[in-house]
């Protein structure tokens, strides 16, 4: 595709992030594609969350406002995308399944089958709404695709709940970049913001959890002593 402007969509995006190529690499996909480029990048990013949506549907919201491509195409492709990378992270889990996931859980440190059994009871109560508003959450859009594999939720559930979600998620980020034109930047600040207190969140639930484990397990080792 030629560049409509005289600097082109890629150079804009280098320039604003002159440390990391991903800006560079998603809007040169962008430029040269179109939508499916945008859809391809998104796809990706589901599989190797390393790769940041708050950076690529900015950035494809950008491209809309200067033409590149329509909005409707940019909603369009990077949901397809979306929903591409979400199903691809379900078939892993259903290819791992329910007895792998048991023998795995059970060689595991400070872990109890019934911890597992816990979660796989939340998840079928829960999933759905796990499913759908997972695809809102920073770090967890693309994790929670896996269990619902494990899980085996209807494949035409997961796909409903997945499109409505990313859809969600994709139309912030994407009108975002639109609005913002040059500035799309900020989301990514913005959102990065979000990402590392859900971060902070997980590991400080993690450690509590760690530590309640210990203790339990060093009363236990007390009370057979005795």
């Amino acid at each position: 595709m030629t560049p409509l402007f005289p600097i082109s969509l890629a150079q804009t995006a280098q320039a604003q992030e002159p440390a990391g190529g991903i800006a560079g690499w998603a809007a040169g996909l962008v430029e040269t594609l179109g939508g499916p480029g945008a859809g391809f990048a998104i796809a990706l990013e589901n599989l190797f969350p390393p790769l940041p949506s708050e950076v690529i549907l900015p950035l494809t919201g950008f491209a809309a406002g200067q033409g590149v491509l329509s909005l409707a195409s940019a909603l369009f492709w990077t949901t397809l995308g979306s929903v591409v990378g979400a199903l691809a992270l379900y078939g892993i889990g259903a290819l791992f399944g329910r007895e792998r996931m048991h023998a795995v859980w059970a060689r595991l440190p400070l872990v109890k089958v019934s911890d597992l059994e816990r979660t796989e009871e939340w998840f079928r109560r829960h999933g759905t709404k796990a499913v759908l508003l997972g695809r809102m959450v920073p770090i967890f859009r693309s994790l929670i695709s896996v269990p619902a594999g494990v899980e085996r939720m209807p494949v035409p559930l997961f796909l409903l709940l997945t499109t409505l979600g990313s859809l969600a998620w994709n139309s912030v980020l994407v009108l975002a970049g639109y609005a913002l034109g040059d500035r799309w930047e900020l989301v990514e600040a913005y959102v990065g913001v979000a990402s590392k207190a859900v971060l902070v969140l997980v590991l400080a639930a993690a450690a509590a959890w760690l530590a309640v484990r210990l203790r339990r397990r060093g009363t236990e080792a007390r009370h057979r002593r005795a």
